[in-house]
């Protein structure tokens, strides 16, 4: 018997659960902190590192307190983090700025600039994760921070994903040059490539722009999978967080990869993690290149595997924006939903509130509803959203499965799935296809079953996953619902396509013209 910690840092709060290897789950807690908003820059996510420290610390002490375990009881630590989500650093490792959280935007220009430069380039790299760079990858936000801070350039010594930082903080490590970075992190986000020499080459990103010159060396470092170490925990956190000084800490990954794995994700699995956003990750036997989608890489969710990474840039941030706007809440707005048919509602809801992830990678898209009329309710946008969040999905595994990514089962995890029946039925309807929710909540559960393996306690990812993971409910598809969403999804489909495409001819600039009219008008408000 071993108890170990798995963290979870998500978008607004820190999980912290204490797992037994014999019992399972003993515990957890969350502690909470901010996210920093600019209503007049819908593009600005950002987190102070100091602040999940904090939170951390107060999380992990709490839930020895629950539970009751001892800190010299827990074998070891490990921590998963949204992604990517890019600091600054300095010397020893001084954030030299906040976190550029995963949702954060401002950098559409500098991804769109590295997307160009890589095809007139032809970057290898570029196919590896889709063919188009997005502004929420690694590259794109250092660009953004370079050329918004020159009075911080000559400080700036590296930069980091929070996994990596997070690490390396608790380790002790003050050196940049000596902090393990995660092959999960860098080959999803920042086209870190073994077979292709590692990152992208000097040249080319000095042809991106002359200020990411040097660049490539500051990211130096040894790039590793989730089953080596970090390193172990330092005195100073150790006290911090009320555990045993030197305990191992393995490399970490980003939340829904782990998430994955917790929810007993096995080779040709999709899981869809649905929360504030959706990232779909599979674990493929055969590396398979697949447009738009936001990364293929061997050793990221699975050490010994190719990870695949897709998803949706709001969900559950899109279901609270309909709640809000109706003077209500989610919980309160979904009562009676399970009553509602497919397709009753007459709307066709474009989920693009926050741009698209996958396929199209834009950013310049914004929600559309069709079919609106004078008697249309909240709740029946919101129930369309539900149903807009799975054709879409549906559109991101078509994707997959047309480039030879097999799928053999579908698996909701993440927050919402626990507790939104509804949603459940409406994926296995759209998808047509059984859709597994695991029984509990898998939050932070991967994150365990990587600190068992650096304990020693499991040689294997699955062995752990077939002891520490829950079991499943299952979603059976309505024969009659998708006849149904299978007319639906024929117009999604051609609206995806024609309105998120810049080429698609008449509707393509639309939502991007929009956007530009809305943030000029914004500038000269605020001057």
């Amino acid at each position: 018997m071993a108890v170990v910690a798995g963290v979870d840092f998500g978008t607004l709060n820190v999980r912290v659960s204490l797992v037994d290897s014999e019992r399972g789950l003993l515990a957890s807690t969350v502690a909470a902190y901010p996210l920093h908003r600019k209503r007049d820059d819908p593009e600005f996510a950002t987190q102070s590192h100091a602040d999940h420290m904090r939170a951390l610390a107060a999380a992990t002490r709490e839930v020895l307190q629950k539970t009751g375990v001892a800190g010299e009881q827990v074998f070891s630590i490990a921590l998963d983090t949204t992604g990517s989500s890019v600091i600054p650093v300095g010397k020893d490792l001084q954030p030299l700025d906040d976190y550029y959280l995963w949702c954060d935007h401002r950098a559409k220009k500098e991804a769109a600039e590295i997307t160009e430069a890589a095809h007139r380039e032809k970057l290898e790299a570029i196919e590896w994760c889709g063919g188009v760079y997005s502004s929420e990858w690694g590259f794109s936000k250092l660009l953004h921070w370079l050329r918004h801070n020159a009075g911080k350039r000559s400080e700036f010594v590296s930069a980091f994903e929070h996994c990596d930082m997070v690490a390396a903080t608790l380790c002790g490590i003050t050196d940049a040059k000596k902090v393990k970075r995660s092959i999960c992190a860098m080959g999803h986000k920042w086209m870190w490539n073994a077979s292709l020499g590692g990152l992208p080459p000097e040249k080319f990103l000095v042809k991106v722009d002359p200020l990411l010159a040097g660049v490539r060396e500051k990211l130096y470092g040894e790039y590793a999978t989730s089953d080596q170490l970090a390193g172990q925990l330092s005195a100073y956190w150790a006290e911090q967080l009320g555990l045993k000084t030197g305990i191992p800490i393995p490399v970490g990954a980003f939340d829904a990869h782990w998430d994955a794995i917790g929810a007993g994700c096995r080779s040709e699995d999709i899981v869809n993690v649905v929360g504030t956003s959706t990232c779909i990750i599979g674990i493929t036997p055969s590396v398979r290149l697949v447009p738009g989608v936001c990364g293929v890489v061997q050793g990221s969710v699975h050490p010994k595997r190719t990870g695949i990474e897709a998803g949706l840039s709001a969900v559950g941030d899109i279901f609270q924006a309909v709640a809000a706007r109706a003077g209500a809440d989610v919980k309160t707005l979904s009562q009676g939903l399970e009553n509602y048919r497919a397709g009753q509602t007459g709307l066709l809801r474009m989920t693009w509130d926050n741009g698209d992830r996958t396929v199209l990678v834009n950013p310049n898209l914004r929600g559309i509803t069709f079919g609106w009329n004078l008697q249309t309710t909240a709740q029946d946008e919101l129930f369309a959203a539900i149903e807009g969040t799975a054709l879409h999905t549906r559109v991101i595994l078509d994707r997959m499965e047309q480039n030879g990514v097999a799928v053999r089962r579908v698996i909701n995890a993440g927050g919402i799935p626990q507790k939104n029946e509804v949603l459940n039925q409406v994926y296995a309807n759209v998808l047509g296809r059984p859709v597994l929710v695991p029984a509990g909540s898998v939050v932070s559960l991967g994150s365990a079953i990587f600190a068992f393996l650096a304990a020693g306690v499991f040689p294997t990812v699955e062995q752990a996953q077939d002891k520490i993971c829950p079991k499943y409910r299952t979603f059976q598809p309505d024969p009659a619902a998708k006849r149904i969403y299978d007319r639906l999804y024929s117009l999604f489909s051609k609206i995806y396509f024609a309105f998120g495409q810049k080429q698609s001819g008449d509707f393509g600039n639309v939502l991007p013209e929009l956007i530009q009219l809305a943030e000029s008008q914004q500038v000269k408000a605020a001057n």
